[in-house]
């Protein structure tokens, strides 16, 4: 069975290009333009790895991940922070808030695809 990847970014053609890459290394592939459908798309979902950009209107990324992280049922679910914020603090916040990573815009695809693909086991 096919792994399941949410795509969290407001910015469509970012949205657009990893969709694209995350279909093409074979991962069913959610979306969400906002942090509010972000976190629907996780409750409804569940993916497997959520990608999840940092600043987004609605709700920020920092505060997907930590709704999300708030709920048991998701605390072994992988976040990988996407972000042009990319400060010492910045990084410490997302990974307070329960980021498993953190990637900084803009950023290698390649390595963004083995990041995924080592996180969900399949490297």
């Amino acid at each position: 069975m096919s792994k399941t990847v949410l795509i969290a970014d407001d910015e469509k053609n970012i949205l657009i290009s990893l969709e694209f890459l995350m279909k093409r290394e074979g991962y069913n592939v959610v979306v969400a333009h906002d942090g509010q459908e972000a976190v629907d798309a996780v409750f409804r979902e569940r993916p497997d790895l959520v990608l999840l950009d940092v600043m987004m209107p609605k709700k920020t990324g920092l505060d997907v991940c930590q709704e999300v992280r708030a709920n048991p049922d998701f605390k072994d679910m992988l976040i990988i922070m996407l972000t042009a914020k990319g400060r010492d603090t910045d990084i410490a916040k997302g990974m307070a808030m329960g980021a498993n990573d953190y990637v900084i815009k803009p950023f290698s695809t390649r390595d963004l695809a083995q990041k995924v693909r080592e996180m969900l086991g399949e490297a």
